[in-house]
């Protein structure tokens, strides 16, 4: 599908009088300043509910708010006095207001390190640098912010079984938020997925089914389980409840801000795998911009993908408008999504923003993930060794800016892909316990 435009882009937000219009579907649902679905095509407006896409156009929807008004410092300060994760920004969320009360893992307000060793190892000048590091959540990936906010959608509707198609990370999220939220999960991931992903997201209890295929298999399976008797009661988090999921990754677009001081970086790169992380955080930029929490400036945004699943990319270069689909084939499983469905809007973004949409092989991430460990002591999955790749790729032809701001995001944990970098990362040495040995080994000095 080809948007109609780039205005499909802005930060969507509905009318009272369209609000009221759905009013009697959604008077019962409470999620906070979300006032409607909103159609990303043709604009069209429906009441809150677990669906996806249009009725008229098939195009996909993603919330609407009436955002708050009034004065931005008094917004400002009102985040700033709120708890250390994403319910701090509950405000501008799809959220009820208590949201911070409930059951959940309360993910987000994780490090943003200023990385001025991997800097220096890039040729990037000193305090620019910044890896927004989102292992740092409780199962080890961004995963976790984008399920919380699916959880209290699946809350809202009545939901009682919790449910994803997933490369791996979003497995052991869905499993660990419904166990603290007292839901079954039940999570579909492709058969071959790394061993440490399928341990974590079956240790939390739920039922954990391998499909033979990749993702996109995995997700068509889904979609026809949820028009099947047999999914009655199912939220799947990024199927029917897909608008409200994509909405936690703009909690990275305002942590990232209020970290710097209430300033959006001049270059963010981000990984992509269906995109919606990528676009949802340029939707969370534009909405600081409108409620005037911070400056209106020129920013750029890159994409990150893997050489073995790289569509967008290839798009990109090209000059294409459509995403080809392509059979993935990369150690960065946690970003091998051959069809990605929020392609065609990345490279909007890209484009829009003056930003690029870069690959690196699987000898590049495995090379990224070492040098960002041996320089800044964070040890990144195969998704982080994509974007520092990708960092480092467009410092040296000249698209990154090595003088200006720039956040490259770590989105998961190293210990979830231990086999990427397993073979050239072993003991330096094994000697007797002796200082002759020790002397021997060449390791004295």
């Amino acid at each position: 599908m080809r948007r109609k435009g780039l205005a499909s882009m802005a930060v969507q937000t509905v009318s009272t009088a369209s609000a009221a219009s759905t009013a009697s579907t959604a008077s019962t649902v409470d999620l906070g300043p979300a006032a409607g679905l909103s159609c990303r095509e043709c604009g069209e407006v429906f009441a809150l509910g677990p669906i996806f896409a249009c009725e008229l156009c098939f195009g996909p929807l993603e919330v609407a708010y009436d955002l708050p008004t009034g004065d931005p410092e008094a917004l400002r300060k009102q985040i700033e006095a709120g708890p250390a994760n994403i319910w701090r920004y509950a405000p501008l969320l799809p959220v009820p207001a208590d949201v911070a009360e409930k059951p959940n893992l309360n993910p987000g307000w994780t490090k943003l390190v200023q990385a001025d060793n991997l800097g220096r190892e890039l040729g990037v000048e000193p305090g620019k640098l910044f890896v927004k590091d989102d292992s740092g959540n409780p199962t080890h990936s961004f995963k976790d912010r984008v399920v919380a906010q699916a959880l209290e959608a699946a809350r809202a509707f009545g939901f009682t079984t919790l449910s994803c198609s997933s490369t791996g990370n979003l497995a052991g999220a869905v499993g660990a938020a419904a166990a603290r939220a007292g839901f079954r999960s039940c999570v579909f991931i492709p058969h071959d997925l790394e061993q440490g992903k399928v341990v974590m997201a079956a240790v939390y209890g739920g039922e954990l089914v391998g499909i033979e295929g990749n993702y996109d298999d995995v997700n068509r399976f889904c979609s026809e389980l949820i028009g099947d008797p047999l999914g009655e009661g199912w939220g799947f988090v990024n199927v029917n409840l897909r608008p409200y999921y994509g909405e936690g990754s703009k909690t990275l677009a305002y942590e990232i801000c209020e970290q710097l001081g209430w300033v959006i970086p001049d270059q963010l790169v981000i990984p992509i795998a269906s995109g919606s992380q990528l676009t949802k955080i340029d939707k969370g930029l534009q909405e600081l911009i409108k409620l005037g929490l911070v400056e209106d400036k020129p920013y750029k945004i890159f994409g990150a993908q893997a050489e073995g699943c790289s569509p967008v990319s290839a798009a990109f270069k090209a000059g294409h408008d459509v995403v080809r689909p392509q059979k993935p084939n990369t150690i960065a499983k946690s970003l091998a999504i051959g069809n990605p469905a929020d392609g065609p809007y990345v490279l909007d973004i890209a484009r829009r923003t003056g930003g690029a949409v870069e690959d690196v092989n699987d000898e590049q991430v495995v090379e990224a993930i070492k040098i960002l460990a041996r320089t800044e002591g964070i040890f990144a999955e195969t998704a982080g060794g994509v974007t520092v790749g990708v960092t480092k790729k467009l410092i040296e032809a000249g698209l990154i800016d090595p003088s200006l701001t720039t956040v490259v995001l770590n989105t998961g944990d190293g210990l979830k892909t231990l086999d990427a970098v397993a073979e050239t990362s072993q003991a330096t040495a094994t000697i007797r316990p002796s200082l002759d040995a020790f002397r021997d080994a060449g390791l004295a000095n």
